[in-house]
């Protein structure tokens, strides 16, 4: 019986954690941040997508900046430019779902990592984007964000991995950062809004927040 007992709260405390965790991600996740300054003209457009769990962060390429595109691969033809960010091992070795395995899932979310910048091009706009209209300074704001994130050498040059994007029109570049539990590539995307003085969560490791303040 004292076994039981010990088996049942080693149990309890093992999944007291993970559902701590999600309590306190969709208490955040409810909490709105909202915009800084609602006095402008919001002239400029962006748009957020989802494969169902990461979110993108998707500039018409007019819209970003010089520094930005600069060291990007991208033809005259591409018009839309989607970020993400995440973990390099994850990224690489687990293209779809049924590549996923505990050790890189656990490597991923609880061990310090390499961070890679996933840049994917588009000729059109797809109808299931998710429009937002923004000003100038937000969207100078969240350029310099993305610019940021990029891991560059010496001589300020973005760091490619060549043969690394999963089709002809996506590649991966180095990141700066480091992902976990509490800095998802969600999370990088919705403290991308913040940054720019854009209505975001207070903080979520889920797509469906942000996306959520602008559906």
């Amino acid at each position: 019986m004292k076994l039981l007992k010990s088996i049942l709260k080693w149990v309890f405390y093992i999944l007291l954690i993970p559902i701590t965790y999600l309590i306190v991600s969709l208490l955040l996740t409810a909490i709105t941040v909202d915009r800084e300054n609602d006095n402008q003209v919001f002239g400029k457009t962006i748009y957020l997508n989802t494969n169902g769990v990461h979110l993108d962060i998707i500039l018409p390429k007019k819209n970003v900046d010089a520094l930005l595109l600069n060291g990007i691969h991208h033809e005259s033809y591409e018009r839309y430019l989607a970020f993400g960010w995440g973990d390099e091992d994850f990224y690489i070795n687990t293209p779809t779902w049924a590549d996923l395995t505990f050790t890189n899932a656990f490597s991923a979310m609880f061990l310090k990592s390499s961070t890679l910048m996933h840049v994917t091009r588009y000729r059109s706009k797809y109808s299931d984007w998710v429009q937002i209209k923004i000003s100038e300074n937000e969207l100078k704001q969240l350029n310099a964000y993305l610019l940021q994130s990029f891991q560059t050498n010496q001589n300020g040059e973005k760091l490619f991995l060549t043969n690394q994007g999963y089709t002809p029109t996506d590649d991966f570049y180095k990141a700066v950062g480091s992902y976990s539990c509490l800095n998802t590539c969600n999370s990088w995307a919705n403290l991308a809004f913040k940054r720019s003085g854009l209505k975001a969560c207070l903080w979520t490791p889920f797509d469906f927040g942000l996306l959520s303040k602008y559906k």
